[in-house]
């Protein structure tokens, strides 16, 4: 039986929906995630954790590379008895709820309290910030064959535009950060068909012949046409997705 390659759009802490996804992909299916699988949600530690536990592929996306710089500096400030930050970037999209998923800290109003014997447990997040650091900008599925011909490129962003840079040095930083902060349409302009997720799409994956965006914002609870956590099949070109669609109800 040919192998299915099911992309997965991204998961930002909302486990159950990655549990509700899994049972409904093909069976004995080849996972493969666009990053961004923690933030915002209230689960991060458990998806980080059913990831690296079945050895599921992932690339980096622009909340790993936020936890890997920031998750960084709270741990140097847990193991030098130094106060953590109260106020960043990664905080304010999402890292609270994660520190809170890894049972590291608590909220006392707004200030963050970390617990009070952390450094006995907090070795898990350390080590999923190196797992993180090992994560590929990108994954080329050379088993998996587009119908258009094209080989199928996974990527936290659409990279089309700066696939041409990625092996050469003078041009590291721009693809890096193309790779992992873009919000920009892809042009076909690239001998690949790339897979992307980052910016969320309203009801369902935005599905083209040379691109396919598969985030459908599952973490977004509160807008009409979110609420999804979704993945593409390469090979049939099937979007399974983890639930119903959220509707606001009007007043």
């Amino acid at each position: 039986m040919e192998m299915k390659h099911c992309i997965v759009g991204d998961v930002h802490g909302e486990y159950t929906a990655l549990l509700n996804l899994v049972a409904k992909t093909p069976k004995g299916s080849q996972l493969i995630f666009v990053g961004d699988l923690i933030d915002r949600g209230a689960q991060s530690a458990y998806v980080v954790r059913f990831i690296r536990k079945h050895g599921l592929p992932c690339v980096r996306g622009n909340h790993e590379e936020m936890m890997i710089e920031y998750g960084s500096k709270f741990v140097e400030a847990i193991e030098n008895d130094e106060p953590i930050e109260q106020d960043n970037v990664w905080l304010k999209n999402g890292g609270i709820e994660t520190l809170l998923s890894y049972d590291l800290i608590s909220l006392r109003g707004l200030e963050l309290v970390p617990h009070v014997f952390i450094k006995e447990f907090i070795f898990q997040f350390k080590e999923d910030i190196e797992w993180m650091k090992q994560l590929p900008l990108y994954l080329e599925l050379d088993a998996a064959v587009h119908e258009s011909g094209r080989s199928v490129v996974v990527s936290h962003c659409g990279i089309a535009p700066v696939w041409h840079m990625r092996d050469k040095e003078e041009h590291e930083k721009v693809f890096r950060e193309r790779a992992m902060w873009s919000r920009l349409e892809p042009l076909d302009q690239a001998p690949i068909f790339n897979v992307f997720g980052h910016t969320p799409q309203k009801y369902s994956v935005d599905l083209h012949a040379h691109y396919v965006n598969v985030d459908t914002g599952c973490y977004i609870k509160k807008q009409e046409g979110y609420g999804l956590l979704s993945a593409y099949c390469v090979e049939s070109g099937e979007v399974y997705s983890s639930g119903e669609l959220h509707y606001e109800l009007s007043a």
